[in-house]
């Protein structure tokens, strides 16, 4: 028998050495044997089938998504997503963490510090966030509820200093009347009955457009249902509903920030200021899934 090396079957397969090498370590390449730390794969290996890829959803996104997060698996679209959006998710609303140090909390949940001096909240929101995309993957296919956002919410701030706080209610309603970019928000007494009202018509439809989870997020954003972290359970919301619809996904980036904002504020007069920047975003996610090798619709 023939063997070759993990970058020349990954090349024949069409996928990553690193993936060549999860199915080794897993033994799902028959008669693969490691010396030292080489692996050696038959010539003629089969590229093993994505184990319940197609049962889970018809997005071949969201089945990689999904298969390479089961896998811990490091260098793919999985890998690049979650620290593309919670670096940028977390960058919006203030967090001073760097990009490198997203990343090094992701790959080794440890934070290496030098002559920084970090907000502790930073890093727990960070590592929670993680969490929440996992939340987000795990859970694509299923409706939008109530208890879903506030499991979003309970996640993202566990074990904050917000969360220490008497008033401040993790993963339930706010208690307390809040502003958002100088604009009012739904009192607390009516957060449940608007969340409710805007869960009922959202859900009315089996299948959304593009427009309509840019509406939704709208929604969300002007009742902010919560005292703080809103836009990071909204954003996340919006992911989850894109992969459950089969749209690409975006992440809001720096460049974009204040167009984002801009786009809320000015939906109901011009909807095309959000819809422009979140297309231009959603660009930029394609060009991850061509590197990827990962099919989507136009």
């Amino acid at each position: 028998m023939d063997f070759i090396s993990v970058a020349e079957i990954a090349k024949k397969w069409n996928v990553s050495d690193r993936m060549v090498r999860n199915y080794c370590e897993q033994g799902r390449i028959p008669g693969a044997f490691l010396t030292g730390k080489t692996w050696s794969v038959p010539s003629n290996a089969l590229k093993p089938a994505r184990e319940n890829a197609k049962s889970f959803s018809e997005n071949p996104l969201l089945n990689m998504l999904k298969e390479q997060k089961d896998m811990n698996l490091r260098g793919g679209i999985y890998h690049k997503t979650q620290i593309e959006l919670t670096y940028n998710s977390n960058h919006i609303e203030g967090s001073r963490l760097s990009h490198d140090q997203t990343r090094f909390i992701f790959e080794t949940n440890t934070i290496g510090v030098d002559k920084d001096v970090l907000n502790v909240d930073d890093v727990v929101e960070t590592a929670n966030h993680f969490k929440c995309v996992d939340y987000v993957i795990d859970n694509a296919m299923k409706p939008i509820t109530e208890t879903m956002i506030k499991r979003l919410h309970l996640i993202l701030k566990n074990g904050t200093s917000d969360s220490r706080k008497e008033w401040f209610k993790v993963g339930e309603y706010k208690k307390l009347p809040n502003e958002v970019g100088g604009e009012e928000t739904c009192p607390p007494d009516r957060v449940k009955d608007e969340i409710q009202n805007l869960l009922a018509t959202y859900g009315a439809k089996n299948s959304k457009s593009f427009e309509e989870i840019l509406k939704f997020h709208v929604n969300f954003e002007s009742i902010h249902p919560f005292q703080d972290g809103n836009g990071r359970v909204g954003r996340l919301l919006m992911f989850k509903e894109c992969l459950a619809n089969s749209i690409v996904p975006f992440i809001i980036d720096e460049d974009h920030k204040y167009f984002y904002y801009r786009g809320l504020k000015e939906w109901k007069n011009q909807k095309g200021f959000l819809i422009d920047t979140c297309l231009s975003c959603q660009d930029k996610y394609k060009a991850l899934l061509d590197y990827f090798n990962i099919e989507y619709n136009d």
